[in-house]
């Protein structure tokens, strides 16, 4: 499962969705996430199932690949479904016991576990065709609004970046450890939950120690290229909106007005 995690890769193919500027990415993640808080109703979720659909198409990144993201959310979509399933109230369809399934907890399961799944497919979709350093630009330039209050926007943007990146390279790092202390005869799987807990401290501790060493690692190779932060770098390769940009901005317009109208509608 450890190496089930999507979130923070990147898959190098070339599609449109690949060479298409950071920023339109970004900004057409937040109009998706935004959409599925919006969407209540079957038709909503038919049409954002369409759009994420389309999307996955258009980045040739295989399905099979981005699924596999969803086995490190089973245990919180399972918590999520069930929790709203049990506890929502109204019209009765099966008891079992203290247990009681209703009309509307049933309805509202349904869309949360939709919602949870199509965030870690549509996020995952942003990383899997985004690069770190067209994402860190990306950032900069969209929130360069901030600079005027005095935001440090370039380290931010930096921050993040190297956090979602950083991602991959810890699963990684964690499964090495699990491997090795699993050689020595360690238990991961058996025991009660309390006994699971303790058998991750062997795990936890390098994973640590690891992570602070790679970030010293980093640190210092940041200040050997003499990096100084944003303040008056140029860049190599400057953002420009292309008609492909353009045309998805006009994309995300109309299903956000689609889902805006169903929502008024229904």
């Amino acid at each position: 499962m450890i190496r089930d995690i999507t979130l923070g890769q990147y898959y190098p193919v070339d599609s449109v969705l690949h060479r298409m500027d950071p920023r339109t990415k970004l900004f057409g993640t937040m109009v998706f996430i935004i959409s599925l808080f919006l969407a209540d109703s079957l038709w909503a979720y038919v049409l954002a199932t369409a759009f994420l659909v389309f999307c996955i198409r258009m980045s040739k990144v295989p399905f099979s690949f981005m699924v596999r993201g969803l086995k490190a959310i089973v245990f919180l979509l399972l918590i999520s479904v069930s929790f709203n399933l049990f506890l929502t109230d109204g019209e009765e369809l099966f008891r079992l016991g203290f247990l009681k399934i209703t009309r509307e907890g049933l309805r509202i399961a349904c869309f949360m576990g939709l919602r949870l799944i199509y965030l870690v497919i549509g996020s995952s979709i942003m990383t899997l065709t985004t690069t770190p350093n067209q994402l860190t630009d990306g950032l900069e330039k969209s929130l360069g609004v901030l600079k005027v209050v005095h935001v440090p926007v370039h380290e931010i943007s930096m921050m993040m970046s190297i956090a979602l990146r950083f991602i991959p390279i810890l699963v990684e790092e964690t499964d090495k450890i699990m491997k090795a202390q699993m050689a020595r005869g360690a238990d991961f799987e058996s025991g009660n939950l309390i006994q699971k807990a303790k058998s991750m401290v062997p795990l936890l501790v390098p994973l640590f120690i690891s992570a602070f060493r790679r970030a010293t690692d980093l640190a210092m190779a940041m200040e050997a290229r003499c990096y100084r932060g944003g303040e008056g770098r140029t860049k190599m390769k400057p953002l420009k909106y292309e008609r492909r940009d353009r045309m998805a901005y006009l994309f995300y317009g109309v299903y956000m007005a689609g889902i805006i109208g169903m929502k008024v509608a229904l």
